[in-house]
């Protein structure tokens, strides 16, 4: 779950991470009065609140010398539509934009933290070249990249944090208060990654002042869905505004479930499953409609669910189910699939390939269903039928 910047910001500050004060603001009206919350001399900075990165060059950042350009500035950019290399050529349109106090900057740093999945651990990826782009400074200077792994549980240690602020600040003459506000900051982002079960935590830039104090200007935070059980209270941070109204549905009907471009509309258990399933249709010359990872159970109530958000795509011509009957009967799976086609009235080509517990029960039920459906006997096999049967 990605959470906007002003969101971020909130929880990194519980951690003990320095930001500056800001103010969010939804409606044109309310920019003046939000903008006197702000500290009285400017500069001040408005920001596109949106949940993608490069909104500098989209012209979703713009700093304010004067309250009158502070207002006129935000209303710009409140309701704009911001396209970004992040966004797609059809953009996303700003909802929320926020209005925040401006410093000077000596120095940039870049730091995340995310998870290494072969390492299975947290690792913090750290450069003193911020305010750029990790993936372009990753190909073309990846010797300025540090990465520091740390234990899951035992979190960031203050002297890893001490090791890495200090290869941060190498040669760069800043007072040694500096370099410990660092490492306390380092020791921030770390608590914030564990404290709230968080896929990303990303501060570019994380800068230093002229002053010589550490600031997050920016901030990412990314929660792990899986873990949303655990942290009530987070959820209703959840903005589905930016959301395809599919995705929406799916999120709310506890589906896995991404858009795409082709035109044969996938339901699978698993996302290692699906993954496979939508390169075995390619394979053989069609176009998968989306990813859909209908989760172990696979029940009735999932399937007509699953089916309703796959028809409610104008471009899927045909259907394919793979399941694998692991956690869940096969022979249940095959009712479930048979009461859904009849409740949603199927009217697009169906393939189903079952494997696994009962799956010999399950194809005779659905050949003896009397609908439509071509049972399949291997993964081959079914996705062979489907592009066929959509050509």
């Amino acid at each position: 779950m990605k959470l906007h910047e002003y969101q971020a910001k909130d929880l990194l500050a519980e951690c003990g991470v320095h930001v500056l004060k800001g103010v969010v603001v939804e409606r044109p009206e309310d920019i003046d009065k939000a903008a006197a919350q702000l500290s009285e001399k400017g500069p001040w900075v408005a920001k596109a609140q949106v949940h993608a990165g490069g909104r500098g060059k989209a012209g979703g950042v713009k700093l304010a010398k004067t309250r009158a350009e502070l207002v006129e500035k935000a209303s710009g950019i409140l309701g704009m539509t911001l396209v970004s290399n992040q966004t797609g050529p059809q953009g996303v349109k700003v909802r929320k934009v926020l209005l925040v106090d401006a410093c000077g900057i000596k120095k940039e740093l870049y730091v995340s933290i995310l998870i290494d999945r072969q390492r299975a651990c947290p690792v913090l990826v750290a450069s003193s070249e911020g305010g750029m782009e990790i993936e372009q400074l990753a190909q073309e200077s990846p010797e300025k990249i540090l990465k520091l792994h740390f234990d899951a549980v035992a979190g960031l240690q203050p002297y890893q944090a001490r090791q890495a602020a200090s290869l941060l600040l190498a040669a760069s003459g800043f007072p040694w208060q500096v370099q410990a506000d660092l490492a306390s900051m380092l020791l921030g982002l770390a608590r914030a990654f564990t404290r709230y079960d968080a896929s990303l935590v990303e501060v570019n830039p994380l800068v230093i002042t002229p002053e010589n104090q550490v600031v997050a200007l920016d901030a990412k935070l990314a929660l792990d869905d899986n873990a949303l059980i655990r942290h009530a209270d987070l959820k209703a941070l959840y903005d589905d505004s930016e959301d395809s109204p599919k995705e929406v549905e799916a999120r709310k009907a506890d589906l896995n479930y991404i858009a795409l471009d082709g035109n044969i509309g996938c339901m699978v258990n698993g996302a290692g499953l699906a993954m496979a399933t939508m390169d075995l249709i390619k394979l053989h010359g069609g176009s998968p409609a989306n990813f859909l990872d209908v989760g172990g159970g696979a029940s009735k109530e999932g399937m007509v669910k699953a089916f309703r958000l796959l028809l409610s795509d104008a471009q899927v011509k045909g259907i394919l189910v793979n399941i694998f009957g692991g956690i869940v009967r096969c022979d249940l799976v095959a009712q479930g699939v048979i009461e859904a086609a009849k409740e949603v009235k199927l009217a697009v080509p169906l393939v189903v390939r079952l494997e696994g517990t009962n799956s010999r029960e399950g194809r005779e039920l659905l050949g003896s269903s009397g609908l439509a459906i071509q049972p399949a006997e291997t993964f081959n096999d079914a996705a062979m039928k489907i592009v066929k049967a959509v050509a």
